[in-house]
Protein backbone atom coordinates (compact mmCIF):
# COMPACT_ATOMS: atom_id res chain seq x y z
CA UNK A 1 0.00 0.00 0.00
CA UNK A 2 1.70 2.96 -1.34
CA UNK A 3 -0.93 5.88 -0.32
CA UNK A 4 0.21 7.26 3.04
CA UNK A 5 -3.18 7.89 4.29
CA UNK A 6 -3.04 3.57 4.00
CA UNK A 7 -6.67 1.73 3.06
CA UNK A 8 -8.70 5.10 4.02
CA UNK A 9 -7.62 7.76 1.22
CA UNK A 10 -9.36 10.26 -0.39
CA UNK A 11 -11.76 7.95 -2.49
CA UNK A 12 -13.11 6.24 0.99
CA UNK A 13 -12.98 9.24 3.12
CA UNK A 14 -14.87 11.15 0.31
CA UNK A 15 -17.99 8.49 1.07
CA UNK A 16 -17.07 7.22 4.34
CA UNK A 17 -20.15 9.12 6.59
CA UNK A 18 -23.37 7.59 4.92
CA UNK A 19 -26.20 7.92 6.55
CA UNK A 20 -27.54 5.29 5.43
CA UNK A 21 -24.96 2.90 7.37
CA UNK A 22 -26.27 1.15 10.75
CA UNK A 23 -22.85 2.24 12.19
CA UNK A 24 -24.19 6.15 11.93
CA UNK A 25 -27.54 5.54 13.18
CA UNK A 26 -28.40 7.80 16.00
CA UNK A 27 -28.93 5.03 18.29
CA UNK A 28 -25.81 3.75 17.79
CA UNK A 29 -23.38 6.60 17.93
CA UNK A 30 -25.55 7.46 21.37
CA UNK A 31 -25.66 4.02 22.73
CA UNK A 32 -21.38 4.52 22.14
CA UNK A 33 -20.87 7.37 23.28
CA UNK A 34 -23.15 7.10 26.86
CA UNK A 35 -20.63 4.02 27.81
CA UNK A 36 -17.23 5.82 26.98
CA UNK A 37 -18.41 9.14 28.64
CA UNK A 38 -19.15 7.29 31.83
CA UNK A 39 -16.16 5.19 31.71
CA UNK A 40 -14.18 8.95 30.72
CA UNK A 41 -15.82 10.17 34.33
CA UNK A 42 -14.98 13.77 33.84
CA UNK A 43 -11.47 12.76 32.52
CA UNK A 44 -9.84 12.63 29.42
CA UNK A 45 -10.47 10.24 26.06
CA UNK A 46 -7.63 8.54 23.66
CA UNK A 47 -9.09 7.34 20.55
CA UNK A 48 -7.36 5.08 18.28
CA UNK A 49 -8.51 5.68 14.35
CA UNK A 50 -10.38 8.69 15.20
CA UNK A 51 -11.45 9.04 11.73
CA UNK A 52 -13.78 11.60 10.53
CA UNK A 53 -14.77 12.09 14.12
CA UNK A 54 -18.16 9.68 14.53
CA UNK A 55 -17.20 9.04 17.77
CA UNK A 56 -15.40 11.65 18.67
CA UNK A 57 -17.66 14.67 17.77
CA UNK A 58 -20.44 13.81 19.89
CA UNK A 59 -18.17 12.98 22.85
CA UNK A 60 -16.96 15.94 22.96
CA UNK A 61 -20.20 17.36 22.94
CA UNK A 62 -20.54 15.45 25.83
CA UNK A 63 -18.19 17.90 27.66
CA UNK A 64 -15.41 15.11 27.39
CA UNK A 65 -11.95 15.96 26.32
CA UNK A 66 -11.04 13.91 23.53
CA UNK A 67 -7.64 13.83 21.33
CA UNK A 68 -7.24 11.12 18.83
CA UNK A 69 -4.83 9.29 16.46
CA UNK A 70 -5.15 8.66 12.90
CA UNK A 71 -3.13 7.82 9.82
CA UNK A 72 -5.09 9.29 7.08
CA UNK A 73 -5.20 12.98 6.71
CA UNK A 74 -7.51 12.30 4.22
CA UNK A 75 -10.12 11.25 6.97
CA UNK A 76 -9.02 13.73 9.51
CA UNK A 77 -9.63 16.75 6.74
CA UNK A 78 -13.04 15.49 7.14
CA UNK A 79 -13.49 15.74 10.92
CA UNK A 80 -11.71 19.18 10.73
CA UNK A 81 -15.05 20.34 8.26
CA UNK A 82 -17.31 19.48 10.74
CA UNK A 83 -18.60 22.08 13.59
CA UNK A 84 -16.59 21.62 16.48
CA UNK A 85 -13.63 19.46 14.79
CA UNK A 86 -11.39 22.10 15.23
CA UNK A 87 -11.50 21.61 18.67
CA UNK A 88 -10.37 18.10 19.02
CA UNK A 89 -6.40 17.56 18.88
CA UNK A 90 -5.36 14.50 16.47
CA UNK A 91 -1.62 13.40 15.74
CA UNK A 92 -0.78 11.62 12.44
CA UNK A 93 0.55 8.39 13.14
CA UNK A 94 0.06 4.44 13.24
CA UNK A 95 -2.28 3.78 16.11
CA UNK A 96 -0.09 0.78 17.38
CA UNK A 97 2.95 3.20 18.30
CA UNK A 98 2.23 6.84 18.25
CA UNK A 99 2.89 8.78 21.70
CA UNK A 100 0.55 11.89 22.65
CA UNK A 101 1.25 14.11 25.51
CA UNK A 102 -0.53 13.54 28.64
CA UNK A 103 -2.13 10.36 30.35
CA UNK A 104 -6.67 9.69 29.78
CA UNK A 105 -9.27 8.07 31.79
CA UNK A 106 -10.42 6.23 29.16
CA UNK A 107 -9.11 5.16 25.07
CA UNK A 108 -11.11 3.49 22.90
CA UNK A 109 -10.89 1.32 19.51
CA UNK A 110 -14.66 1.26 17.73
CA UNK A 111 -15.70 -0.49 15.05
CA UNK A 112 -13.59 -3.65 13.93
CA UNK A 113 -10.66 -1.17 14.15
CA UNK A 114 -8.17 -3.51 16.18
CA UNK A 115 -8.16 -5.91 12.91
CA UNK A 116 -6.55 -3.41 10.24
CA UNK A 117 -3.40 -4.18 12.73
CA UNK A 118 -2.82 -7.40 10.38
CA UNK A 119 -0.32 -8.82 12.90
CA UNK A 120 -0.27 -10.48 16.08
CA UNK A 121 3.00 -8.40 17.49
CA UNK A 122 1.09 -4.79 16.04
CA UNK A 123 -1.82 -5.80 17.54
CA UNK A 124 0.10 -6.34 21.35
CA UNK A 125 2.22 -3.41 20.69
CA UNK A 126 -1.22 -1.57 20.49
CA UNK A 127 -2.49 -2.62 24.07
CA UNK A 128 1.42 -1.50 25.73
CA UNK A 129 1.20 1.71 23.69
CA UNK A 130 -2.41 2.24 25.22
CA UNK A 131 -1.85 0.99 28.81
CA UNK A 132 1.07 3.58 28.84
CA UNK A 133 -1.17 6.51 28.05
CA UNK A 134 -3.75 5.60 30.66
CA UNK A 135 -3.92 6.74 34.29
CA UNK A 136 -4.17 4.15 37.07
CA UNK A 137 -7.85 2.86 37.07
CA UNK A 138 -8.36 4.34 33.22
CA UNK A 139 -9.97 2.00 31.00
CA UNK A 140 -9.11 0.85 27.65
CA UNK A 141 -12.44 -0.18 25.45
CA UNK A 142 -12.51 -1.98 22.24
CA UNK A 143 -15.43 -3.21 19.92
CA UNK A 144 -14.99 -5.86 17.60
CA UNK A 145 -16.43 -8.67 15.84
CA UNK A 146 -16.40 -11.97 16.63
CA UNK A 147 -14.44 -14.45 14.11
CA UNK A 148 -17.37 -15.92 11.62
CA UNK A 149 -15.32 -19.15 11.46
CA UNK A 150 -18.76 -21.25 12.08
CA UNK A 151 -19.87 -19.91 9.01
CA UNK A 152 -16.88 -22.07 7.10
CA UNK A 153 -17.91 -25.28 6.19
CA UNK A 154 -14.74 -27.80 5.65
CA UNK A 155 -13.26 -26.63 2.24
CA UNK A 156 -14.68 -22.84 2.43
CA UNK A 157 -12.72 -19.77 3.24
CA UNK A 158 -15.36 -17.07 1.93
CA UNK A 159 -18.16 -15.38 3.65
CA UNK A 160 -20.11 -12.98 1.72
CA UNK A 161 -22.34 -10.25 3.76
CA UNK A 162 -23.90 -8.09 1.49
CA UNK A 163 -25.17 -8.85 -2.27
CA UNK A 164 -26.98 -7.05 -5.02
CA UNK A 165 -27.70 -6.63 -8.69
CA UNK A 166 -24.79 -4.10 -8.78
CA UNK A 167 -22.35 -4.91 -5.78
CA UNK A 168 -21.16 -8.00 -3.81
CA UNK A 169 -19.21 -8.02 -0.64
CA UNK A 170 -17.01 -10.97 1.24
CA UNK A 171 -14.57 -11.78 3.53
CA UNK A 172 -11.64 -13.99 2.93
CA UNK A 173 -10.24 -16.43 5.82
CA UNK A 174 -7.04 -18.33 6.38
CA UNK A 175 -7.15 -20.13 9.13
CA UNK A 176 -3.93 -20.98 9.70
CA UNK A 177 -2.55 -17.29 10.06
CA UNK A 178 -5.88 -15.40 11.21
CA UNK A 179 -5.51 -13.52 8.49
CA UNK A 180 -8.64 -12.34 6.32
CA UNK A 181 -9.83 -9.42 3.78
CA UNK A 182 -13.18 -7.72 2.92
CA UNK A 183 -13.64 -7.24 -0.39
CA UNK A 184 -16.22 -5.19 -2.23
CA UNK A 185 -17.33 -5.57 -6.00
CA UNK A 186 -19.45 -2.56 -7.41
CA UNK A 187 -20.58 -1.94 -11.16
CA UNK A 188 -21.75 1.24 -11.80
CA UNK A 189 -22.76 2.11 -15.65
CA UNK A 190 -21.21 -1.62 -17.33
CA UNK A 191 -17.69 -1.04 -15.28
CA UNK A 192 -16.50 -2.69 -12.59
CA UNK A 193 -14.64 -2.04 -9.66
CA UNK A 194 -13.34 -3.70 -7.17
CA UNK A 195 -11.25 -2.94 -3.33
CA UNK A 196 -9.59 -4.87 -0.40
CA UNK A 197 -8.49 -4.45 2.72
CA UNK A 198 -6.75 -6.79 4.68
CA UNK A 199 -7.23 -7.47 8.67
CA UNK A 200 -6.03 -9.80 11.29
CA UNK A 201 -9.07 -10.99 12.98
CA UNK A 202 -8.24 -11.61 16.53
CA UNK A 203 -10.50 -13.78 19.77
CA UNK A 204 -11.36 -12.37 23.02
CA UNK A 205 -9.18 -14.51 24.92
CA UNK A 206 -6.37 -13.38 22.74
CA UNK A 207 -7.32 -10.15 23.25
CA UNK A 208 -7.50 -10.83 26.98
CA UNK A 209 -3.74 -11.93 26.83
CA UNK A 210 -2.26 -8.83 24.90
CA UNK A 211 -4.26 -6.87 27.47
CA UNK A 212 -2.38 -8.64 30.32
CA UNK A 213 0.97 -8.86 28.58
CA UNK A 214 0.17 -4.56 28.88
CA UNK A 215 -0.47 -4.86 32.50
CA UNK A 216 -4.07 -4.37 32.14
CA UNK A 217 -7.03 -6.56 33.08
CA UNK A 218 -10.41 -7.37 32.07
CA UNK A 219 -13.10 -5.41 33.90
CA UNK A 220 -16.43 -6.29 31.58
CA UNK A 221 -17.87 -8.02 28.08
CA UNK A 222 -20.83 -6.95 26.70
CA UNK A 223 -22.37 -8.03 23.65
CA UNK A 224 -22.82 -4.39 22.39
CA UNK A 225 -23.14 -0.79 23.97
CA UNK A 226 -25.78 -1.89 25.54
CA UNK A 227 -24.34 -3.42 28.22
CA UNK A 228 -26.15 -6.46 26.86
CA UNK A 229 -24.66 -10.59 27.90
CA UNK A 230 -22.20 -11.89 25.95
CA UNK A 231 -22.72 -15.29 25.43
CA UNK A 232 -21.14 -17.82 22.84
CA UNK A 233 -23.89 -16.87 20.42
CA UNK A 234 -22.75 -13.26 20.48
CA UNK A 235 -21.37 -12.02 17.02
CA UNK A 236 -19.34 -9.19 17.96
CA UNK A 237 -18.02 -8.24 21.81
CA UNK A 238 -17.55 -4.80 23.84
CA UNK A 239 -14.61 -5.37 26.16
CA UNK A 240 -12.97 -2.80 29.07
CA UNK A 241 -9.37 -3.54 30.08
CA UNK A 242 -8.56 -1.94 33.35
CA UNK A 243 -4.98 -0.42 34.37
CA UNK A 244 -4.47 -0.97 38.31
CA UNK A 245 -5.05 1.22 40.65
CA UNK A 246 -1.79 0.51 42.09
Amino acid sequence: MDDPDGYFGEDVAATYDDPASEMFRAEVVGATVDVLADLAGGGRALELAIGTGRIALPLADRGVPVHGIDMSRAMVARLRAKPGGDAVGVTIGDFATTRVDGTFSVAYLVFNTIMNLTTQEAQVACFRTVADHLEPGGCFVVEVMVPDLRKLPAGQNVVPFRTSATGWAYDRYDVATQEMSSNYVEVVDGRGSFWSVPFRYVWPAELDLMAQLAGLRLRERWAGWGREPFTSESGQHVSVWEKPAA
